[in-house]
């Protein structure tokens, strides 16, 4: 539902309640851009719904001035596909973490993607159990010590983007947690995709995994450690954009321009929109550089488009019209 009278503020979707996070934390970095997310995306406040598990991040319906439901723990993406079908006119966000998404809610997770439900889904990645107090997640390092791994993790972590393609994600971005700039556009452009929108962000947890993306994030070496992809554009990066991707094999490669007589002409252009995965699923498991932005974004029929277009499909052929139809048809028998 579109909204031209009204212009909101991020102001507008504050709620009245003291945010309780630890200080440092990038969750306070993720909850001011999505606010100031909303007013950029033309809908009335009563229109956005915000839904969450347990954690950490699950705190976040609290302190949006918005419709919300704090839930149980790895259930958000089905409470969230119920309310979407039942009011398709909303906008529905999830706020889940690394545990509640891909441990007691993997199998929700997968299957909210692969069904498209038309959600937005931020998946607050911080490697690590935070409010638990520590434990390893599925996304843990091997090797990581932590509260219940004290002599080092045995367990291979998940890569969030690499399982998203893998179950038929058609919108999925990765952003570090500490780049505001990058975050509120992403997610204007999440709500604009018709379809489940996965946006992973690289969340620093400041007290039990402090660090655990610096080697990506940190100010100081983000440049030369991230690719930061726009559809139609060449996939360059560092400091002096001098560095880029080309495929080589089946392997992309980092090059340098202008050594080896190489130009800009031999890097990769991005094509976000390209139905095939596989080059966006390489992408999703790339290391060196750790690619961001918008690395897939692919339309594609949602799930209330086919139970609606079933539906209309089912009553057009049905040779029942109404419930009293459907009443009087084979043996009846009246009983006096």
């Amino acid at each position: 539902m579109e909204n031209t009278a009204i212009k909101y503020t991020f102001k507008d979707f504050q709620s009245d309640q003291e945010v309780r996070w630890c200080p440092g934390c990038d969750d306070y970095v993720i909850l001011r851009s999505i606010q100031k997310a909303l007013p950029e995306m033309n809908k009335k406040k009563e229109d956005f719904v915000f839904i969450s598990g347990i954690g950490c991040s699950s705190r976040f319906p609290y302190y949006m001035d918005t419709y919300g439901m704090h839930g149980i723990h790895g259930r958000a993406a089905a409470i969230a596909t119920g309310v979407k079908l039942a009011n398709d006119k909303l906008s529905v966000w999830v706020a889940s973490g690394d545990g509640d998404s891909m441990a007691i809610g993997g199998n929700h997770f997968i299957h909210v993607i692969r069904r498209n439900v038309d959600l937005n889904y931020i998946l607050f990645n911080n490697e690590i159990y935070g409010l638990t107090k520590g434990q390893f997640s599925p996304t843990s390092l091997l090797e990581q010590k932590t509260k219940t791994s004290p002599y080092g993790n045995t367990q291979p972590p998940f890569n969030p983007g690499e399982l998203a393609i893998g179950s038929s994600a058609r919108f999925f971005a990765r952003l570090s947690g500490n780049n505001p700039k990058e975050m509120t556009p992403v997610f204007v452009e999440a709500e604009k995709f018709n379809g489940l929108s996965l946006v992973e962000i690289m969340q620093n947890c400041v007290i039990f995994n402090d660090g655990c993306f610096s080697k990506y994030t940190d100010k100081t070496v983000r440049a030369d450690m991230q690719v930061y992809l726009e559809h139609g554009k060449p996939m360059l990066f560092g400091k002096e954009k001098n560095k880029g991707l080309v495929l080589n094999g089946l392997k992309l490669e980092v090059v340098t321009l202008e050594e080896n007589g190489v130009t800009e002409s031999d890097i990769l252009v991005h094509d976000a929109q390209e139905s095939d995965n596989t080059l966006h699923l390489m992408l999703a498991k790339l290391k060196y550089p750790l690619a961001t932005g918008i690395i897939r974004s692919v339309k594609e029929s949602t799930l209330g488009e086919r139970r609606r277009d079933k539906t209309q499909h089912v009553k057009e052929i049905s040779k029942f019209k109404t419930v009293d139809d459907l009443f009087a048809s084979g043996e009846t028998y009246e009983v006096k």
